[in-house]
């Protein structure tokens, strides 16, 4: 943890290994910028594949490497549950983002809404890779994706979003947790977001790398 950084960076690196002839594997690193503990949540698409890993604790200071091996043009939802905790009877639950599993693993659960759902379709049938962040689902938590190499026929770039949209939503749409708003149900614009249904992806890249960033400007607050 380098000390001149005003929070800690957590990451998580997961190798997505591409098993057909002429694929690269595909590296995704998840940090997390947040000032409080994240839990993110991998769940692949209907007929994909299941992962090996689907859901893992990101707190201030760890570091984790994940290795996973998928099969060719995998495709699913990445996300980020928060205050998450264990119950009475040990029933794992988060108060955003929960997947129903019952633990910390998500199996092939999806993000109860609203949560802000990282999108991906890797080496389609192209060979590019497809990608957004979607507030169709609602929001939690700021979140980026950040293509590290590669070209593309689209936007190769950079989507997302890096503003704290729980302290602009309406009050119609919030989801509180006592004082606090912890997830909209109906986020608002951000300009590097998908908000609308028709766009279905937002980048466009040859395969390639990825940077996934919880909290990019780590302007959350704090959630206990």
């Amino acid at each position: 943890m380098l000390a001149t950084t005003q929070f800690a960076t957590n990451f998580v690196i997961l190798y997505l290994f591409l098993g057909i002839a002429g694929a690269y594997p595909t590296t995704f690193t998840v940090v997390n910028k947040c000032n409080h503990t994240v839990w993110p949540a991998i769940s692949p698409r209907p007929i994909t594949p299941m992962l090996s890993t689907t859901g893992f604790a990101l707190a201030p200071g760890e570091l984790s490497t994940i290795i996973i091996a998928i099969p060719p043009s995998w495709s699913g939802h990445l996300w980020a549950r928060t205050l998450c905790a264990n119950d009475i009877n040990g029933k794992f639950a988060c108060v955003t983002g929960d997947c129903s599993s019952s633990t910390v693993e998500c199996d092939d659960g999806s993000a109860t809404p609203p949560a802000t759902l990282a999108e991906f379709t890797l080496n389609a049938s192209s060979g590019q890779d497809f990608f957004k962040v979607s507030f169709l689902e609602g929001y939690n938590i700021p979140i980026m994706i950040e293509p590290k190499s590669g070209n593309g026929i689209g936007e190769c770039t950079m989507v997302g979003c890096d503003v704290d949209l729980n302290s602009l939503c309406p009050s119609e749409a919030k989801l509180m947790r006592g004082s606090d708003c912890v997830a909209c149900k109906n986020a608002g614009a951000c300009p590097l977001a998908n908000v609308d249904a028709s766009k279905m992806f937002q980048g466009i890249c040859d395969s390639t790398n990825y940077l996934i960033t919880f909290c990019p400007k780590t302007t959350s607050k704090r959630l206990v």
